[in-house]
């Protein structure tokens, strides 16, 4: 089973050392020394699902994923973890009597580790970064989110993002420094940690972006617009979860629980001539990009069609630019789930896929949406670039040896900027 956590990865604040702004390559066998880290670097904070917010009722649950099966913890873990969700608030909620919250809020260190991949959740990045003279809690900080809920659209309920929106800030402010020696701050995000750090900024008042923030550098982040195998992980089962032993269907009522699973759905906007080619077929009917409330009931999920439908389809629609400095590194040229076949109409079953241009989740189509939002405000767009690197894969583009220097020599690049 696919890993779950190099997808929905933190955010992180990073500060560079003078002497590596201009990434010569002698910086890159020294390292600064701790003084000269603490008075020169530009913060950078990086955010994510590390420790993923772990049910209070028994902390080591998400934490140590290797007991859940060894002492039959899975099943009380799925309960734990699932949200529910209130339309009279039109929010997503724990379970009654669970608690979540985040350990070692701020540390680059305090993501999920897991001992058989050590390189997940930005580890490769971090090591990197370390042997550059970024210092945790000095010049590099982590900014772990709950990554079963999606930001919301301004003005939306969301009182997990609005107490995360605070840590953040507060987080950003003391990485900062003082008003004498302030040092704007690199918020840097992968995949779901480049939604939530893109809505972060532009939920920020105008003078405090301008105050703070340096540059935002996103790696493969989810766009609004969709991506198709969204639909595919909601319809068959995540392979986006890594609980030792379990099945991606197994774990199929849980992820459909989570406001993260339909927050990713296709946009009508994009995919398709005005939204009418078929993502997913079968015998009885196909469903395009306007049709995925009708899927979500007949996959028989319809819980989740009236949250669908409030909170997730209003977000293609409406977009804001940051209005600060962005750097989007993303991969192409990987097959890309593109159409979900389910000839036979059972969702429990592995579809036939139809492959286009993306990374390996997002297609393609996606991007360029992303990019063409990104440059329809002139001001922004005279701020905004965008890298695409072909062969990279969405899961492996802060891991791999190649495509991990790239994003390294961007994340410099921003700081001398």
């Amino acid at each position: 089973m696919a890993p779950f956590f190099p997808r929905f990865l933190p955010l992180l604040l990073l500060l560079l050392p003078t002497a590596l702004r201009e990434y010569l390559p002698a910086a890159s066998n020294r390292r600064a020394s701790d003084d000269a880290v603490g008075d020169e670097l530009h913060p950078i904070r990086a955010g994510g699902a590390a420790h993923r917010r772990v049910p209070a009722v028994d902390a080591a649950l998400w934490q140590n994923c290797s007991d859940l099966p060894v002492h039959r913890y899975v099943a009380c873990f799925m309960e734990q973890m699932s949200l529910v969700y209130d339309p009279d608030a039109n929010e997503f909620r724990n379970l009654p009597g669970v608690e979540t919250r985040v350990r070692n809020f701020g540390s680059s260190m305090a993501f999920h580790r897991n001992p058989e991949h050590p390189e997940w959740c930005l580890a490769a990045l971090r090591r990197e970064l370390e042997r550059l003279g970024y210092r945790d809690g000095v010049t590099l900080f982590g900014a772990a989110y709950d990554f079963r809920h999606a930001p919301p659209l301004p003005g939306r309920p969301s009182p997990v993002y609005a107490r995360y929106f605070r840590q953040l800030t507060a987080l950003v402010e003391d990485a900062s420094g003082s008003r004498k020696q302030q040092r704007k701050v690199i918020l840097f995000g992968h995949s779901f940690g480049g939604m939530v750090a893109l809505e972060f900024a532009r939920a920020a008042p105008a003078a405090w972006r301008d105050r703070y923030i340096k540059h935002l550098v996103l790696t493969a982040p989810l766009p609004a617009s969709g991506f198709v195998k969204s639909v595919k992980d909601f319809n068959s089962g995540s392979d986006m979860l890594y609980v030792p032993t379990a099945t991606s269907l197994s774990l199929r009522p849980m992820w459909r629980s989570f406001e993260t699973a339909i927050a990713t759905f296709p946009s009508p906007a994009v995919f398709g001539d005005d939204g009418d080619k078929p993502l997913v077929i079968t015998k009885r009917r196909n469903y395009t990009a306007r049709d995925m409330a009708d899927l979500l009931a007949d996959a028989g999920a319809a819980h989740a069609v009236e949250p669908f439908r409030r909170r997730e389809l209003p977000k293609p629609r409406y977009f804001e630019p940051p209005m600060v400095p962005v750097t989007c590194v993303a991969g192409v040229g990987s097959d890309t789930p593109e159409q979900l076949v389910y000839w036979d109409g059972d969702f429990d079953a592995e579809p036939e896929v139809v492959y286009g241009d993306g990374d390996g989740t997002i297609n393609l189509v996606s991007m360029l949406a992303f990019d063409d939002d990104m440059r329809r405000e002139p001001a922004q767009r005279k701020l905004y670039k965008s890298v695409k690197v072909h062969g990279v894969q969405h899961s492996n583009i802060v891991t791999q040896e190649w495509s991990l220097k790239l994003v390294i020599q961007e994340i410099l690049e921003a700081n001398r900027l």
